[in-house]
């Protein structure tokens, strides 16, 4: 719990706070790289999610750009955080996935049942050698392994590889406008680069780093965020660098002395966010962003749909389909917006047709499931 005398932040500065340090309130003039160095990765479980993300906060942004580094193999896309694949800059790569292997070691324990008599460091070995002679499928990885331990449960197999190796899927898959199968090799064999070739980023600086993309935060913030547990002790070795706040709750927040904290009336224009974007997904209170009415709406099923923020906070839904022949986008709002609101949100969804699709359809208010 905070101290008593820690200022407080209330539910719209810690908005526009989080905000400002996503570069949500205005477009940032930054490189597709710096960016997804600035924001520790974009989630990318499905391919287009990082392209939308950055053009919701990058200035002249153009999806090939992005394609573009990950064909130079300057960024990648692996699993990281929470056990999700996100893109992440070569460097950040190498130095986030050895911070959270123990969370994936304990994931491997999951299916140890089906692992039986599998000797797991003669398994990563293989799989290694496997995958580093050509990149190659999680089918052709299970089958591989299955000929030396026929009796395993397949998918546990391919699990224990998945979390015992730094995977990579490597290009086409990933790439703005083109295709192609999930092959995976290491990162090293990829990048050519091993992880202590890059060492010297502690816990510590990534607790820095995370402030600087998410906070003001809390510890349970940010192990939210990482899918780690135990980050309290490198808080606590950082407090004489921190500043200290506290919610409306009085949860204790840490923060950066010299980072963003905008007033609270600061005008947040609308956003269109892909599914899985972490601004929704990196803070054990969410508050901040969605409301206690939107609370869920983000979600059909485990189907997450992609969001709209007015104002700063979660107020609705969208989808892009090619009805006609070019890109429409449909928009469901949960309230009723000012008819200057609903001009904004159009043309804020004109520009992402524009920046994203080529030549746009209009923007249409309805719902997404019609």
């Amino acid at each position: 719990m905070a101290s008593r005398t820690s200022p407080v932040l209330d539910t719209r500065a810690l908005n526009r706070a989080t905000l400002a340090r996503q570069l949500l309130l205005s477009r940032a003039e930054m490189s597709p790289e710096d960016a997804v160095a600035h924001l520790l990765g974009l989630q990318a479980q499905n391919v287009k999610p990082p392209y939308f993300q950055l053009h919701a906060r990058l200035a002249r942004f153009r999806p090939e750009a992005l394609g573009r580094l990950m064909e130079e193999r300057k960024v990648v896309r692996m699993v990281t955080m929470r056990s999700t694949i996100h893109t992440h800059t070569v460097r950040d790569a190498l130095v986030l996935r050895p911070l959270v292997q123990g969370a994936r070691d304990r994931e491997v324990n999951y299916f140890r049942k089906g692992l039986a008599g599998v000797d797991l460091e003669r398994l990563a070995r293989r799989a290694r050698a496997f995958v580093e002679a050509e990149p190659r499928t999680m089918g052709e990885i299970r089958e591989d392994l299955l000929l030396e331990w026929p009796s395993a449960d397949p998918q546990s197999l391919a699990v224990a590889a998945r979390c015992l190796l730094p995977l990579v899927q490597v290009t086409p898959r990933g790439v703005w406008g083109r295709s192609g199968q999930v092959r995976l090799t290491t990162v090293e064999a990829w990048v050519g680069e091993a992880p202590q070739e890059r060492a010297g980023e502690s816990i510590d600086d990534v607790v820095l780093r995370y402030l600087g993309a998410f906070g003001p935060a809390s510890v349970k913030d940010m192990q939210t965020w990482a899918g780690l547990t135990r980050l309290r002790e490198a808080f606590e070795r950082l407090r004489p660098r921190l500043v200290t706040f506290r919610d409306e709750n009085g949860v204790e927040l840490f923060d950066l002395p010299d980072a963003p904290r905008p007033d609270a009336d600061t005008p947040a224009p609308p956003r269109f966010l892909p599914e899985f974007d972490n601004l929704l997904l990196s803070h054990a209170d969410r508050s901040r962003v969605i409301p206690a009415e939107a609370k869920g709406r983000s979600w059909t099923g485990n189907q997450a749909h992609c969001t709209l923020l007015v104002d700063g906070f979660l107020a609705g839904l969208w989808r892009i389909d090619d009805t006609g022949g070019r890109p429409n986008l449909t928009v469901e709002l949960f309230g009723t917006p000012t008819r200057a609101r609903k001009d904004e949100i159009a043309a804020e969804g004109e520009a992402l047709l524009a920046g994203m699709g080529g030549a746009p359809g209009p923007v249409r208010f309805g719902s997404i499931h019609g």
